[in-house]
This record gives structure tokens, C-alpha cells and sequence, in this order.
């Protein structure tokens, strides 16, 4: 399968990309978006949006992006993003990011591959699946292949060595095959968990959150409906971090005022939780394959007060918001300990959980994917305070010098998960 686009850079006015066998298709127009340069107190930053990769499984090629519809089996983000610098200008004036059509004219180059459906997509043994000798499989890591060879042809990725470009990669797994060669770009991924520290950084990236798969809560705050004093459901057994669940069921599961349920993503467990999360206090929130869930935002949008239970994880737009206020933080240690969360809750006053709500209720319009006003905006003020930092980077790694270091220069990057963060 040959998935390489013939074009040369520039220009990018004319941009195409191939279209993949069926059950992926490609829209061959190309995108380009900019900012407008407004005051030092407002940052914000050109994106060229310049590979439109935008129809889900089964779907067909439209010939306006603007027409298509959200396919409901990828990661909201790269939807939502690629969807919002498709609308009308006129309708985006408050957005840190304004489309440019002159790639001249941009700061960032948003490169809208929808890493994470290309994932979903892909088989998941392609060599083993069973299928008739006329039809090609399709194949994930080759179309990041082929991304990335048409990428380090154009003389814009050329000119900053890659870091002033924007990668969506919310799913853990998204891009593997060439993340060493999108590292220098500003990633927006949901967590760091299957990240290196030299390839990821809270210095140059942006940290997504996840959709919430359950009915927001449209009540005030308030504790008369709200009887259970902790809920989860969720898959019990993990992987790595989130090994820790089944410690929590073992210490958890008999503890009186404790609802937790071992439950797989389904319509009904969608039902059950949404009833849960509405009618409890404290939701927890334990680390997954990868220290971040959807639960967390679930918990936010229910205005249960989240339990966080992940040593590791980092959090969306926290210069904005103060996660103590709307969060409980217990370390694994604590947690796994019997007798220890539950005495912890039972000591928070009913005060003390009416305050959470209410921050809760304050904050949760960051994390509604489908209101323009909401995480879309929020991510894009985000990328754009990275341009200063971008642009640093960029210069620096023009004028230095090839170093034998027995160590990895981190000068640029902050670790993602170490202990001591080195800040620029």
C-alpha cells in the first residue's frame, strides 16, 4: 500500500493526501489556520493546519471538511480541534488561534492527523488477520511512516527542525511507531504515562482531558440526593499503574457507604454510573493503563468530588484551575492501606464537600468538549502560551553545539516524571 503524497513544499494552498483503502479515507483539501498577534497579555499564535486527514471508518470524502460529522469512535480532541478551525471566522473571534490560508503568516503548524483513530482503525495483529488476497489491510504504523517522511520533506518543518508543529496524540499508544520524531513538537496528549522524559515535557506540551462518557449533572450543589459516600466502576484489572485497582477493591469493597463495581463500557454501565456519580460525594479516581481516565472528568462533570489515587499524573490547565479545590489527592501508599480512605472522607465536613461543588460547578464548562466555549477554546489558549517557549527552543537548538554527554540535555524540557522538574 503506497499512502505517499507526491507533493513537494511549498506551496501548501494545493496540499493532498492520498486516500488509504477503505475503512479510512482522507479529505484531500488542505488547511491552513492563523493567529492573530494581539497584546503580550493575550498570547497568541499562527496554526497552519496543512494535512487533512479527516474521515473516520466507513466514512466517505466530502468535498468541504466543514461538512463532516463526528464519527463517535475516536478520542473527542482531535475531532473537536480539527472541527472547531473548520468553522467560520466570524464565529471564532475569541479564539486564541485565527486560520491562515499563507503559510508565511504562521507561528504553529497544527497537523490535523487523527493519530488515535488511525489506532482504532488499524488491526490489531495486521499480519495475522484473515482477509480475502484482493483486499488491503490497513496499516497504522505505515501511514505514520508516511506522515512523517511527507513531513520532514517541507521546508516548514525543515526551517525549526520540527518545533513549531502540533501533534494530537491523545490516546496513549497514538504515534508510537514515530514519536521519537514528533518529540520536538508541542504534543497534546492526555497524560505522560508511556512517554520518555526527553520525549515529552509540561515545558512544551499540552496536557488534554479526556471526554466524560456520562450525562453532566444539571443540579445545584447540594447533599440530600447524594446518600453514597464513595463510587466507582470501572475495570477492575489493569495493566502497570493501574495495578492499584484491585488493591483498592480488596481494601474497598466491603466498607459500609462504598459502592465499587467491576464494569466494562457499555450502554448500561454508562446508566449505572451516571446514577452513581449523581448520588455520591466522593468519586475515585485510581490511575488506568496510564495514570489518567475519563472518570476523572466524569466525576467533574457530576460535581462528585474526585478522589485521586495516581501518583504520577498530570492535569489539564492548571493555571487556571486549582485542582485542591475541586480534588482530594491521597498518595497509593495511603490509599491501599485498610480503613485509611474512608476515615480520611468521613472527616470532610458537609461544608467542606459544598465548597468542592461549588468550585466544581465553576470549572466544569473546561472540560465540555462540545461547547466552542469550552475545552476546544481552553486548548487552544493553552498552545498559544507556548509559543515564547517554541520559539526558544527553536533558536537554541539552531546555535548549539554536537556534546558528548553521558547524560540526555534536559535544559529544554521538563522532566515529565521526575522528581525535581527543571523549569526554564
Amino acid at each position: 500500500m503506497n499512502l505517499r503524497p507526491k507533493l513537494r513544499s511549498p506551496p501548501l494552498s494545493a496540499a493532498s493526501f492520498p486516500s488509504p483503502p477503505s475503512p479510512l479515507s482522507h479529505s484531500s483539501k488542505t488547511i491552513l489556520s492563523k493567529m492573530p498577534r494581539k497584546s503580550l497579555l493575550r498570547p497568541t499564535l499562527a496554526v497552519a493546519c496543512f494535512l487533512a486527514y479527516a474521515a473516520a471508518r466507513g466514512g466517505e470524502s466530502v468535498e468541504n471538511d466543514a461538512l463532516l460529522k463526528y464519527p463517535g469512535n475516536q478520542h473527542s480532541a482531535e475531532w473537536y480541534l480539527f472541527s472547531d478551525l473548520n468553522r467560520p471566522s466570524e464565529e471564532r473571534v475569541d479564539s486564541s488561534v485565527t486560520r491562515v490560508m499563507d503559510p508565511e503568516e504562521a507561528d504553529l503548524f497544527y497537523v490535523p492527523f487523527f493519530s488515535s483513530l488511525s489506532l482504532v482503525v488499524n488491526p490489531i495483529r495486521p499480519t495475522t488477520v484473515n482477509v480475502s488476497h484482493d483486499r488491503t489491510v490497513y496499516n497504522d504504523e505505515q501511514t505514520q511512516e508516511d506522515l512523517m517522511e511527507w513531513l520532514e520533506e517541507q521546508v516548514y518543518w525543515k526551517r525549526n527542525n520540527g518545533w513549531d508543529h502540533v501533534f494530537i496524540c491523545q490516546d496513549p499508544n497514538a504515534l508510537y511507531k514515530v514519536i521519537d520524531r514528533v518529540k520536538n513538537g508541542v504534543l497534546l496528549v492526555s497524560d505522560f504515562g508511556r512517554l520518555a522524559h526527553n520525549q515529552a515535557s509540561l515545558v512544551k506540551d499540552v496536557i488534554l482531558p479526556y471526554s466524560h462518557r456520562i450525562n453532566t449533572y444539571k443540579g445545584d450543589i447540594g447533599l440530600e440526593n447524594r446518600k453514597s459516600l464513595l463510587f466507582f466502576m470501572g475495570n477492575r484489572y489493569r495493566k502497570e499503574g493501574g495495578k492499584i485497582r484491585d488493591l483498592l477493591f480488596q481494601v474497598l469493597e466491603n466498607e459500609q457507604g462504598v459502592i465499587i463495581k467491576h464494569g466494562a463500557q457499555s450502554r448500561e454501565s454508562r446508566r449505572v454510573a451516571t446514577q452513581g456519580m449523581h448520588t455520591s460525594r466522593f468519586c475515585l479516581h485510581p490511575a488506568g493503563d496510564t495514570p489518567s481516565a475519563c472518570r476523572l472528568f466524569d466525576a467533574i462533570v457530576s460535581l462528585c468530588v474526585p478522589v485521586i489515587v495516581s501518583d504520577y499524573i498530570e492535569l489539564p490547565f492548571e493555571d487556571v484551575i486549582d485542582y485542591r479545590k475541586i480534588a482530594i489527592f491521597v498518595d497509593s501508599t495511603t490509599a491501599v492501606t485498610p480503613g485509611n480512605l474512608v476515615k480520611l472522607l468521613r472527616r470532610v465536613s458537609p461544608e467542606k464537600i459544598l465548597e468542592f461543588q461549588k468550585e466544581l460547578k465553576k470549572v466544569k464548562k473546561y472540560f465540555e468538549y462540545e461547547d466552542p466555549n469550552g475545552t476546544v477554546r481552553e486548548i487552544w489558549r493553552q498552545v498559544a502560551l507556548k509559543l515564547p517557549l517554541i520559539k526558544l527552543m527553536s533558536n537554541r537548538d539552531k546555535r548549539i553545539v554536537v556534546r558528548d554527554l553521558t547524560e540526555p540535555d534536559c535544559s529544554c524540557l521538563c522532566s515529565n516524571q521526575s522528581g525535581v522538574r527543571t523549569t526554564l
